[in-house]
């Protein structure tokens, strides 16, 4: 199956591409003590693309594929995405009955998670797969140790459901030494040893996300699961960034500068005038915004590659676009504009935004609109790609 690349618009573009992926997902394989790797592509691959990135990982040697919800899940399905899937995050009522039929994994976290599943096994007449999930510290989703024995019992007696797996989630693995990371390890071979002692024998445990895939080597059980790692951006700081990490950004944000155009001193910018020349200037506009999702949070401060330069966002982010000042520069309309990308040529990095945003970059690239064409690059795997080589520094 080949991914489908969408062509550029003169607007906006966000480049993925599919090469650092595929060596993103080799670099973390490397790190995962021997253990299997599942790519998370939830949140259309955090904005990258479902399917092109879920096929890119699958040939980079990925063994499983996760998503959020069971629709993500079932729309890979039903675009040839196979091999083992899991999905996590349920409601009551959902199409429990078409993931099953579809051999996706499904996760439970409780006796009405569990009484449904068996109830839509029984309905396909074949059995579930099902995984049971453990709240070992985190808090959100997960079965409380006190409820443990009796999911357990419960999922050993229901002849309608197999429990495949066994799995929790880290709630501080990005804070290396934080005492809750010990802690839930602790609880989590509690909580799988009763499993097995009572009779579950899982294909999988799992509770290792990308900053325990990078740094925890005891968590990684026999299966990792990466998600943003995947994408090449640090999981956090603390970490280091993504080159330290041995990772390669894979989406590329630019655009076509718009307008250009030479205003006096004294003259405000964008909305509350937030922002006033001080000096007679050039001001170029960048077409993209909030609507596009660049954070608002981020103006006067979030940067942009413009005519060689690093600038700042002037004043307030609208919707569609925001301005930024050349200082005099004269660019042409239609110059390249690149809000994030590897940094190979003095670009900002997601990670750069989120600083001026204040949030992660998590965030930043999950939240780049539908109306921003995806454009794939490297979408043929051609034997190993070496990060520091694309890089263009040997750092």
């Amino acid at each position: 199956m080949t991914a489908m690349t969408q062509s550029p618009a003169g607007r906006a573009r966000a480049e993925i591409d599919l090469g650092a992926l595929r060596a993103n997902v080799r670099t973390l394989r490397a790190h995962s003590s021997g253990a299997q790797l599942m790519a998370v592509v939830k949140s259309d691959a955090y904005g990258h693309g479902a399917l092109p990135c879920a096929e890119a990982a699958l040939e980079a040697g990925a063994g499983w594929i996760g998503t959020a919800t069971p629709h993500e899940a079932l729309a890979l399905r039903a675009a040839g995405i196979g091999g083992p899937m899991l999905c996590w995050l349920w409601t009551p009522g959902g199409p429990w009955r078409e993931a099953i039929e579809a051999d996706i994994d499904v996760s439970v976290s409780g006796m009405w998670a569990l009484r449904e599943a068996a109830d839509a096994a029984r309905a396909a007449g074949r059995t579930a797969r099902i995984q049971l999930k453990a709240d070992t510290g985190l808090g959100r989703n997960g079965c409380q140790p006190a409820d443990w024995p009796e999911l357990v019992h419960a999922a050993l007696a229901a002849p309608e459901v197999n429990v495949t797996g066994l799995w929790s989630h880290l709630a501080c693995a990005d804070e290396p030494g934080h005492p809750s990371i010990a802690a839930q390890l602790s609880v989590f071979q509690e909580m799988t040893a009763y499993a097995e002692k009572a009779g579950i024998t899982p294909e999988v445990r799992h509770i290792a996300n990308s900053p325990a895939t990078l740094t925890l080597p005891e968590s990684h059980y026999d299966l990792v699961r990466t998600g943003i790692a995947m994408y090449g951006v640090s999981p956090a700081p603390e970490l280091g960034t993504a080159r330290e990490l041995g990772l390669r950004p894979v989406m590329t944000l630019s655009a076509s500068v718009a307008l250009v155009k030479q205003v006096p001193a004294g003259h405000g910018v964008s909305y509350g005038h937030h922002y006033v020349t001080g000096n007679e200037t050039t001001l170029g506009l960048v077409p993209l915004g909030y609507g596009d999702g660049i954070p608002r949070h981020a103006s006067g401060r979030g940067p942009v590659l413009v005519g060689g330069k690093v600038r700042t966002a002037a004043g307030r982010i609208a919707m569609d676009q925001f301005v930024v000042d050349l200082e005099g520069d004269t660019v042409e309309p239609g110059a390249r504009a690149v809000l994030f990308g590897p940094g190979d040529d003095g670009e900002p990095t997601a990670e750069d935004w989120a600083r001026a945003a204040d949030t992660i970059a998590y965030e930043i690239v999950t939240r780049i609109g539908s109306r921003v064409p995806r454009v794939y690059v490297n979408e043929r795997a051609e034997g190993p790609l070496d990060v520091n080589e694309c890089s263009g520094d040997d750092e």
